[in-house]
Order: C-alpha cells, then sequence, then structure tokens
C-alpha cells in the first residue's frame, strides 16, 4: 500500500518560512511526477508546483518564487520550501503522486500564516 506522508506544517507569522516533507512508502516513486496542492477554508484546491523524476519543476504564477519544491528520488521524499509567507497561504497543504496508471494523494497538513 503506498502511503504520502506530509510533516511540517504549522503555525508561523507572516514573512516567515516553513519546509513541507512528503515521505513515500510502499513502493518507489523515482519516475512519478510529483505535486503539491492547498486548499484553504471555502476555496477550491490549487496546484502549487509538480516536480519531474528528474528534478524540472514548474510552479503557479501566483507564488511569484516565494516557494521551492525538491525531491530526493533515494529517499524518496519530496519537500516545499515556503518563504515569505503571507496570510492568504493558509490552508491545508497536500502532496501527491501522479505515476500514470496510479495516483496518491497524502493526508494533509495544515499551515496557519498569522499577520
Amino acid at each position: 500500500q503506498v502511503q504520502l506522508v506530509v510533516s511540517g506544517g504549522g503555525s508561523v507569522q507572516a514573512g516567515g518560512s516553513l519546509k513541507l516533507s512528503c515521505a513515500a512508502s510502499g513502493r518507489n516513486l523515482s519516475t512519478c511526477s510529483m505535486a503539491w496542492y492547498r486548499q484553504g477554508a471555502e476555496k477550491e484546491r490549487e496546484l502549487l508546483a509538480s516536480i519531474e523524476g528528474d528534478g524540472s519543476a514548474r510552479y503557479a504564477d501566483f507564488l511569484k518564487g516565494r516557494f521551492a519544491v525538491s525531491r530526493d528520488n533515494t529517499e524518496n521524499t519530496m519537500s516545499l520550501q515556503m518563504n515569505s509567507l503571507e496570510t492568504d497561504d493558509t490552508a491545508v497543504y497536500f502532496c501527491a503522486a501522479d505515476c500514470g496508471w496510479d495516483t496518491y494523494i497524502g493526508q494533509g497538513t495544515q499551515v496557519t500564516v498569522s499577520s
């Protein structure tokens, strides 16, 4: 059974930083595309960033360079470094993997940014 476990959420003041980690187990995801999403209260789920197995990444334009995604295929993990956090970044953050025939999504972690 494939599991994606997210850690690193919490509360931070505006302007601060947090780093989220997504650890996969049950399958080697090195050839899978992985991504970070978030969903704020009463908002649609948003795609934040995706990263391919070779490390090439894409980001949502609205992030304006504040977030950086990375992955470690040997550790089967993916991270999201979030800087210059804003109150609008408050949301539940999820990681996901797309392996073609199979897709996986982890449990969310709450990120709360206070002013």
